[in-house]
């Protein structure tokens, strides 16, 4: 962990100067310190000094000629001897290079330092700029900003930030791509990063106990042998875990991605080397969206009988391009608010003609995935996206159902000063009684730092309140549709769009004022981050067990309508995690069942009860 020492009063104006440094130790001060007293020294002279040029080698300036033997600097006995950089040579340096060990006569050759980053210095002056703000924040040895998972190319950020060579590469579409078993009915980026999205699965199975521990207790008995499912949602390493469950208890599975950021490439190449017909890739267009979807409905010798959908795009593509293949579906499971609205809207349309779940609003996912997920994936997406300080910090919420609350909990508790707003008396009095206070978007929009959407709704963040925020202000949204900001009104030719990172980018106005979108306004901690293991853990054995009782379900039980999971498995999903947690239930007594009403194995609360 860095010291951060103060400064006294009666310190040295060369100790002032490093009051507003960050440092490692209390040595990195001595060096700085070291290097402020050079530099003052050389100020009027156009040379580079040796304990910069050891200290700071990004300044240091290899010359086009073969290198001259080093000359070394007479040091102490416990010192490591440093070499000089010769004035007038324009020189090639690099930063966080290693110092090579010295030779027998304690002589290091410069030409022995090899340069991991390297970059050119043209003339002198540049060279006395370098020179007078080595020592300043902006010096690569005093940054104190870590790298984040956006400016590395690695698999591992690729999942949650993207890359760079991941946009610029051609689309997957146009490549022909085959498993080390010769399948190809597959669309993923690069099925050569396989074996990276295997290690995250392996992980992610470590922190999901209640769907491995239902994959051992039903996989001899194959529930769902027979079925064929079309699943929409986000892939990542849990929908992994998912998938290789419903695999597990007999079900033949196609697979796409419902939000186009949010698929991790390497985890799509690793289900596909496995032998799943997946079709999604960070960074779809919404062409390739719809083709993707497509593709899982439609293939040789497949007549899907079970639809597993997040944001209802599936069900809305079978419904109105293979209607004569929707009526032959037995289920669909639905597990987002704007899925769940579309199903009871097809329901009062009389357009629905097979039997859906509503696992939105069962108490597994409403109060775990809804709110103890996002309480930690918001921090974790802005962390990544902006590298945000929180405390302090002016935020609205917009909604205060679940995710509201788990957004708003969170950031109150790093400091942050926490507006909500609501349309609901109920959720808003809930909101005052947590300390927040309810306002209109209107009265607090000029003086926001981050807004947070949350509510599932659309147009909650127009235009007009966008021309109101002040410059620097982040936008994200927290709720499943993509719709909330109305990302749209920004795609204007007075204002300019530019691309900061993966994920975020400065939406520019005439006059100067810029707003950082993130995710352009859809599911930032899918997009940008990643979610607890452990939570989705609870919702993919709720989508489970969905699947399991509408496929294994005799006739009549269910009609063509939406259903709430029944609570008694709710109950078997909670239950199924408790042993992590060395959790022991206590057991009704016979007679205070009899008097609560009770099944001694329950369910223990009525449909109506609010946890």
């Amino acid at each position: 962990m860095a010291n951060y020492t103060p400064v006294a009063q009666n310190e040295s104006s060369v100790d002032t100067l490093l009051a507003d440094e960050t440092f490692a130790t209390d040595r990195d001060k001595s060096d700085a310190k070291s290097h402020h007293l050079e530099k003052d020294r050389l100020s009027k002279h156009h040379l580079v000094s040796p304990l910069v040029a050891a200290k700071h080698p990004s300044i240091m300036r290899q010359p086009s000629s073969p290198v001259p033997p080093a000359t070394v600097i007479p040091l102490q006995s416990n010192q490591q001897h440093i070499p000089v950089a010769v004035p007038g040579q324009q020189q090639q340096g690099s930063v966080g290079q290693q110092q090579p060990a010295a030779n027998n006569n304690g002589v290091v050759a410069l030409s022995a330092i090899k340069p991991n980053v390297t970059f050119k210095l043209s003339d002198d002056d540049k060279v006395l700029s370098d020179v007078k703000n080595a020592g300043k924040k902006n010096s690569r040895r005093y940054r104190s900003r870590s790298l984040s998972a956006s400016s590395t190319d690695s698999y591992s950020s690729a999942s949650y930030t993207g890359s760079s060579s991941d946009e610029e590469e051609m689309s997957p579409r146009e490549k022909e791509q085959q498993t080390s078993k010769g399948m190809a009915d597959f669309c993923v980026r690069n099925i050569n990063q396989a074996a990276y999205g295997r290690k995250e699965i392996d992980i992610a199975e470590q922190e999901m106990p209640g769907i491995m521990a239902l994959r051992k207790r039903a996989s001899e008995d194959r529930p769902l042998k027979g079925a064929k499912i079309v699943g929409c949602t986000h892939i990542n390493a849990q929908t992994a875990v998912l998938i290789e469950t419903l695999t597990e208890l007999g079900a033949q599975v196609r697979w796409s991605a419902c939000n186009i950021y949010s698929t991790q490439n390497e985890v799509a190449a690793a289900l596909a080397e496995a032998g799943f017909s997946i079709f999604a890739w960070r960074g779809e267009t919404e062409e390739d969206f719809w083709w993707c979807i497509d593709r899982c409905v439609t293939a040789e010798n497949w007549q899907p009988n079970m639809i597993l959908d997040d944001g209802g795009d599936a069900t809305h593509l079978i419904l109105k391009k293979y209607p004569a293949m929707f009526k032959m579906i037995k289920g669909i499971v639905e597990e987002s608010v704007t899925g769940v609205h579309r199903l009871y809207q097809l329901s009062k349309t009389n357009k629905l003609t097979v039997p859906a779940m509503n696992v939105n609003d069962s108490v597994t996912k409403t109060k775990f995935d809804n709110l103890y997920s996002c309480k930690e994936s918001i921090i974790d997406s802005l962390k990544r996206a902006t590298d945000m300080m929180f405390g302090g910090k002016q935020v609205v919420v917009c909604g205060y159902g679940e995710v509201g609350k788990g957004c708003s909990q969170a950031l109150k508790a790093l400091g942050s000063v926490v507006y909500v707003t609501e349309i609901d008396p109920i959720c808003a009095l809930q909101a005052c009684m947590d300390g927040f206070r309810v306002l209109k978007l209107s009265e607090v929009i000029r003086n926001v730092d981050l807004l947070i959407t949350a509510t599932g709704n659309k147009n909650v963040l127009t235009r007009e309140y966008m021309d109101k925020m002040k410059s620097g202000a982040i936008v994200c949204n927290m709720g499943h549709s993509n719709t909330e900001i109305d990302v749209n009104s920004l795609r204007t030719p007075d204002l300019t769009w530019e691309k900061v990172r993966s994920q975020v980018d400065h939406v520019i106005w005439p006059d100067g004022k810029k707003i950082i979108l993130l995710a352009e306004g859809r599911l930032v901690n899918l997009s940008c981050s990643s979610v607890s293991s452990f939570v989705v853990s609870i919702t993919a054995a709720t989508q489970a067990l969905a699947l399991i009782e509408l496929f294994n379900a005799p006739a009549g039980r269910y009609k063509a309508d939406v259903y709430l999971l029944p609570k008694k498995m709710d109950e078997y999903v909670a239950s199924l995690h408790l042993p992590t947690f060395d959790a022991h239930l206590t057991e009704l007594s016979d007679e205070q069942a009899k008097y609560m009403g009770l099944n001694k194995t329950g369910p223990f609360k009525p449909n109506y009860y609010r946890y």
